[in-house]
């Protein structure tokens, strides 16, 4: 079998092993009274979804982990000192914003701050020590193309920048994906094709290890789009947006293509923007507002689109740009 089809196969096989787990997994959260608390100040139409079950990024996050680990589990053993030629990074990224975002919804919905969650401080403390690690990892571990443009054939080196920016990039993707899981299947749409993007882009690298990363993954968010499509029976919450944020955003930089990423992940870019230009517009205008509710998907749905056809309309654009990231990659 080919390295292409092994790892399009991985996210069959994902899927399939996913879905089957994914039905206990909704009747546990349920049992557990792990449902979801809808802001006040949102859309009326999401009293619906009062008491969905959340924290369903488990349901992708632990079987990326379990088969990943599991194909990679020679190479990780023998050679303990190389993570470029495993999937370390990305897996424990992973791992370790799914159990910021997993604290996070607990208290949200079981904890003393329920319906609201962590302290912003801290969960933004908690994201940057991590993408700080990620970032060292990358720079002085991994090594890979610090910044690849189009149509430029050598790779820029950024020099001591490279620790910043990268953190910058991982947490401001890792908001960005939070803030876009505001709809059913939304986030989790989004981020298949981000991901199945970047899955491209690097097996044009020959980064065959990531790219059977990244499809895995494809495979996994399609299970849990098989429960979260509208109307939703479970919801990723924090554990799962906040995990794929910050590993999205390794994924692009162990590519070198990481200045893509406003492209191929257009729909979180343009989410974060419109959510930054209400705060803005509204203070320096003392309260007017230059959306009708922000981010973005929320305006839409004030609008007068429905819930679906918010999510198809953004996923083809999504599609849309995350093909033409690839072909700027191949420039």
């Amino acid at each position: 079998m080919s390295q292409t089809a092994m790892a399009l196969s991985l996210g069959g096989i994902t899927f399939l092993l996913s879905v089957i787990w994914g039905g206990p997994l909704v009747r546990i959260l349920r049992m557990l009274h792990i449902g979801e608390q809808i802001r006040i100040e949102g859309p009326q139409r999401h009293f619906t979804k009062l008491g969905t079950p959340t924290m369903g990024g488990w349901l992708f996050i632990i079987p990326v982990l379990l088969i990943t680990g599991v194909l990679n589990l020679v190479s990780i053993l023998s050679d303990l000192t190389v993570l470029g030629n495993s999937i370390l990074l990305p897996m424990l990224v992973m791992l370790a914003y799914a159990a910021v975002g997993a604290w996070d919804d607990w208290l949200g919905v079981r904890g003393p701050r329920r319906g609201e969650g962590m302290k912003g401080r801290w969960k933004f403390l908690l994201q940057t020590i991590i993408a700080l690690g990620a970032a060292l990892i990358l720079k002085y571990g991994l090594q890979p193309p610090e910044l690849i443009l189009p149509s430029i054939p050598e790779a820029f080196d950024l020099g001591i920048w490279y620790v910043p920016i990268a953190m910058f990039v991982i947490v401001g993707t890792c908001n960005a994906v939070n803030l876009t899981d505001g709809l059913d299947g939304l986030a989790g749409l989004i981020a298949a094709t981000a991901f199945a993007a970047y899955g491209a882009i690097a097996m044009l690298q020959g980064q065959i290890f990531l790219v059977r990363f990244c499809f895995t993954v494809v495979g996994a968010l399609f299970a849990f789009l098989w429960y979260n499509a509208h109307p939703a029976e479970l919801f990723m919450g924090d554990t799962g947006s906040l995990a794929l944020g910050g590993t999205l955003a390794v994924v692009a930089l162990m590519t070198g293509h990481w200045f893509l990423l406003p492209l191929i992940a257009i729909i979180p870019f343009s989410v974060t923007v419109s959510w930054i230009l209400q705060v803005a517009y509204f203070k320096l205008t003392k309260g007017r507002r230059l959306f009708k509710m922000a981010p973005l998907h929320h305006h839409f749905e004030l609008s007068g689109w429905s819930e679906t056809q918010i999510v198809q309309r953004f996923w083809l654009v999504a599609l849309l740009s995350g093909m033409f990231g690839v072909a700027l990659a191949l420039v």
